[in-house]
């Protein structure tokens, strides 16, 4: 392939989304200083202030971004297995060169500046799965090519857990987002989803029977929905069967009569009958693969008893993979616990200050909320409560705006890549800043775990700022010479 003769990047570079970029991190940095003045002090610009500090940030990640730029995109198509490898050295060598901060062994230490190496390994995770994606003869519908994608984006999702810092690797499920577009099947995006609904019910309904019997509402009606789900897949992969009709009706008769029999007649646990009707069901599936090898059946059974396995492991990824912090953080989330002193605090004093704001806001360094300091991480994980604290509803309508119309954007560009290896990193970087939005304003505003993510371009730190414009100008520079090589055709 030829390459067309370079023009200046800068002058080529698309601008709609260097704009919002800026707007971004200008409606940011004044963020931080209302959420970190103190009071009497107007010295914005010191370096003995966070807001003089991500001034100084602010100004070295444009140097990084015009850098970015003026480099060759061919370099990052080049170097991305390397650049990953290393990444994935670093992320392992972290926890014994980190100190303990809060818990988390995450952050490198140089001098008086720490750097987070997990921010920096999303932008390597995103260039690594573009390449081999972009790779001929990848096929996403092949479980060999779907299964090394998957690879590569568990291996620094386990590195990041062992330095304890849970929702950074959270963060890589967004890569999920990018898979699907490309074509991973939808039973997948559909599994996870059901994972999620068999834990969330699970653990909200923990230790709860139905009256009169001894049958735990949590387990019950999971395995219940594992039965369902089964049959759906049956009717929607399997059309030409008569299977899902027969699973639904037997089914049925069989834990309507268990039921009854253990309301009016002796009390025993209907769990049970359903874990055997799955077991049972799970049977006949792997028996009708052996004997059509027709590989729907085994892809169901397996659905169906991943489903049974997940259920039971549920209360043990709870109670003995997270922290005690994080497990009181989604009993409290989900209902469970009521501490509105304790984990609930932050939520809770956000919810306030949000609320406080009305239509219009409290006006620039007006918020009570968050000049008297009752918001923990105001500047960084909360610090949108600060945006809708002092800037209102109306503020807080501007900033999503702005995130929307980035968003939008992106895809218009991903769209119009004439790579592969373009389009695949930009849903990449759009995934993860997609999910860094929904998790973060969902936690400030009390309708997501509080698992410790930035929120872009806003909180403080120079970490996540450098990531994700990092991720962005990358993205940029390869949709420049995206577009050199449309137009010398």
């Amino acid at each position: 392939m030829s390459y067309p003769q370079r023009t200046n990047p800068l002058l080529q570079v698309d601008w709609v989304v260097i704009l919002i970029y800026i707007a971004l991190l200008t409606f940011g940095w004044f963020s931080i200083c209302g959420a970190t003045h103190e009071i009497g002090d107007t010295d914005f610009f010191s370096m003995a202030t966070r807001s003089g500090k991500q001034l100084l940030w602010i100004g070295l990640a444009f140097g990084m971004g015009t850098f970015l730029l003026m480099l060759d995109e061919r370099y990052f198509d080049i170097t991305a297995k390397v650049l990953y490898w290393v990444m994935m050295v670093v992320l392992l060598i972290t926890p014994f060169l980190a100190k303990d901060i809060k818990g988390s062994r995450s952050w490198i230490s140089f001098g008086s500046f720490n750097l987070q190496p997990a921010e920096f390994a999303k932008c390597a995770t995103a260039l690594a799965i573009a390449k081999l994606i972009g790779t001929y003869g990848f096929d996403m519908t092949k479980f060999r090519c779907l299964a090394k994608a998957i690879g590569l984006i568990l291996l620094p999702m386990v590195l990041i857990v062992l330095q304890k810092e849970t929702g950074s690797a959270l963060v890589y499920f967004a890569f999920f987002l990018m898979l699907y577009r490309e074509g991973m099947p939808g039973s997948f995006l559909f599994t996870a989803v059901a994972a999620v609904l068999y834990f969330v019910i699970s653990i909200q309904h923990a230790g709860i029977q139905f009256p009169s019997t001894l049958t735990p509402v949590g387990e019950f009606v999971v395995l219940l929905l594992t039965w369902i789900f089964t049959t759906g897949m049956l009717r929607v992969y399997l059309p030409q069967t008569d299977h899902a009709r027969r699973f639904l009706l037997w089914g049925s008769g069989i834990v309507l009569g268990a039921w009854l029999a253990s309301r009016f007649i002796v009390p025993f646990d209907v769990a049970w009958v359903l874990v055997g009707m799955c077991l049972l069901m799970v049977a006949y599936l792997f028996w009708h693969y052996l004997d059509t090898r027709v590989m729907r059946y085994l892809y169901i059974a397996l659905f169906a008893l991943g489903s049974m396995m997940f259920i039971y492991s549920a209360d043990y990824a709870l109670n003995r993979v997270l922290q005690p912090h994080q497990q009181s953080r989604v009993k409290v989330l989900l209902g469970v616990e009521e501490d509105v002193a304790g984990v609930g605090y932050n939520v809770n004093q956000s919810k306030i200050a949000i609320g406080s704001g009305g239509f219009t806001g409290k006006g620039f360094m007006n918020g009570t909320q968050t000049k008297l300091k009752y918001v923990p991480e105001q500047d960084t994980d909360f610090i949108f409560c600060t945006v809708g604290e002092e800037e209102g509803f109306v503020g807080g309508s501007v900033v999503l705006l702005l995130f929307m119309a980035l968003i939008l954007r992106l895809i218009y560009l991903a769209e119009r890549q004439s790579t592969v290896f373009g389009r695949v990193y930009g849903y990449c970087i759009l995934s993860i800043l997609l999910f860094h939005l929904i998790i973060n304003i969902g936690m400030v505003m009390g309708v997501m775990p509080v698992i410790g993510i930035p929120l872009p371009f806003f909180s403080y730190g120079g970490s996540s700022l450098w990531g994700f414009t990092l991720q962005l100008f990358i993205f940029l520079r390869i949709d420049v010479g995206s577009q050199n090589r449309l137009t010398s055709r």
